[in-house]
């Protein structure tokens, strides 16, 4: 019974994770473009109707992503390797920037849009709430890429790292604190170089070269 319980959250954690990350993508390499391009009313029009249909499915999606992650987790018990524990730190804090920054700051800005839709003025507020949901966004873009690759190493890339112990803890020390220090910025700092799509791709490709060469010369 274990093992159907197992490969079913597998099967779940696959299809929930496709939705989130594929969401997420085009948060930021469609959507976020054609919004710089658009003019007033497509803008409101799409902030309106498309955008809380779009964010319904990318926060539940993070939501069931999470919750058959853990179940997979629980399941390996204290076998979990060093690529598997920074990936699953990655994808946790992502959920939660979906659900503690990215959503509430995006429902400011609905509002507001449907605010002004109604003849009304555009709520103060929003102008700060926009750029705190696009940091945050960034950021999980940003710690999406070495997430899907240390996910992965662990089970399919030969020369992936063992389970954690006393030989790995300054490995996971120094990778937990990469991304910590990320996660504040995407918390309280600024996009710096993920201010354009290739600028937030190129740092995801870097962010993944640096944890790996952590986990594998510490």
């Amino acid at each position: 019974m274990e093992q159907y319980i197992d490969y079913l959250a597998r099967w779940g954690h696959y299809l929930a994770g496709i939705t989130w990350i594929g969401l997420l993508y085009y948060f930021n390499f469609v959507q976020g473009e054609y919004f710089k391009e658009a003019d007033g009313d497509a803008r409101i029009d799409a902030f309106t109707k498309l955008v809380p249909r779009a964010l319904w499915w990318f926060r539940w999606g993070a939501m069931f992503t999470f919750l058959t992650g853990c179940i997979m987790l629980g399941f390996k018990g204290a076998s979990v390797s060093l690529d598997l524990t920074i990936g699953a730190v990655l994808g946790t804090l992502m959920f939660l920037n979906v659900w503690l920054i990215i959503w509430p700051n995006q429902r400011i800005v609905i509002a507001s849009n449907e605010q002004v839709k109604a003849g009304g003025e555009a709520r103060p507020e929003a102008a700060l709430a926009a750029p705190k949901a696009l940091l945050a966004s960034r950021t999980n873009t940003l710690f999406s890429l070495p997430m899907l690759f240390l996910m992965g190493s662990t089970m399919h890339l030969s020369g992936g790292h063992g389970m954690v112990g006393e030989s790995s803890m300054m490995a996971l020390g120094v990778s937990l604190v990469v991304v910590a220090a990320l996660e504040l910025n995407g918390i309280f700092g600024k996009q710096g170089p993920m201010t354009t799509v290739r600028g937030v791709i190129t740092s995801g490709f870097g962010l993944t070269v640096v944890l790996w060469a952590v986990l594998d010369m510490l």
